[in-house]
């Protein structure tokens, strides 16, 4: 009867197989071209993800700037947008302060009267004949029956607050003739006969609106005049001039 010992027949196998490896190995040649190889492979694989890397980084920077130039490009728009604006504004500015200074301008002589007409209302039996206006210099111009009654004008001009301020009054007396007194012929005994004295007026003042709005904080040619306490005489009959 033949044995065969089948486990030292591959056992021999192996290490018969092992010694040739281990044989190839040892051989300088063969682990030159090992660690050749590993070193290739290592390198190509830092190489390889180098270059993956920096492409994706180069994507990534191309990105951004693209993102970076639309946002210039959205920011210079809205820059060019807020410079129309401005520019807008700054004519709407101009024409408000043209049309303001227009409306001072037109509104000067429309104050004027309106504070002289307040004035003359309260003073019955004054008539003014002319006003003329100079920049802050005003002279007024008229004539009254009373003397009295140009005294009260001029005090309800120079009580405002620093409406009109500066004042000077200048009278003079003449005799007209009453034209409403029934017409009679004249004699040597009485040759004034039907005339009248009135009391010829120049008052000259400043106007200055912008220091009776400092004082009162209201509109200057609203102010009252603030004048003694006098009794009102009765109105004299009016009297038409030549």
């Amino acid at each position: 009867m033949i044995k065969i010992n089948l486990l030292n027949s591959v056992t021999d196998r192996q290490n018969s197989t092992v010694a040739a490896v281990d044989r190839k190995v040892s051989s300088p040649v063969s682990r030159f071209v090992l660690m050749a190889v590993v070193v290739t492979v290592m390198m190509g694989a830092v190489i390889g993800w180098d270059v993956i890397s920096t492409q994706m980084a180069k994507t990534e920077a191309e990105q951004q700037l693209n993102e970076q130039k639309q946002i210039a490009t959205e920011l210079e728009a809205v820059q060019n947008e807020q410079k129309d604006l401005e520019a807008k504004i700054n004519n709407i500015d101009t024409r408000i302060n043209a049309i303001k200074k227009l409306r001072d301008s037109q509104a000067g002589p429309s104050a004027v009267l309106e504070a002289l007409k307040e004035r003359v209302t309260m003073t019955p039996g004054l008539y003014l004949e002319s006003v003329e206006q100079t920049a802050e210099n005003i002279v007024l111009k008229g004539n009254s029956p009373d003397e009295s009654q140009v005294t009260q004008f001029g005090r309800s001009l120079e009580f405002s607050n620093g409406l009109f301020s500066n004042l000077s009054i200048e009278t003079q007396r003449a005799e007209v003739q009453n034209q409403q007194a029934p017409v009679k012929a004249s004699t040597d005994a009485n040759p004034d006969a039907g005339k009248i004295t009135l009391v010829n007026f120049t008052i000259k003042c400043s106007y200055t609106p912008s220091k009776a709005a400092a004082a009162n904080g209201s509109n200057p040619t609203q102010a009252s005049a603030q004048s003694p306490a006098a009794p009102q005489p009765a109105a004299p009959q009016q009297v038409a001039k030549n």
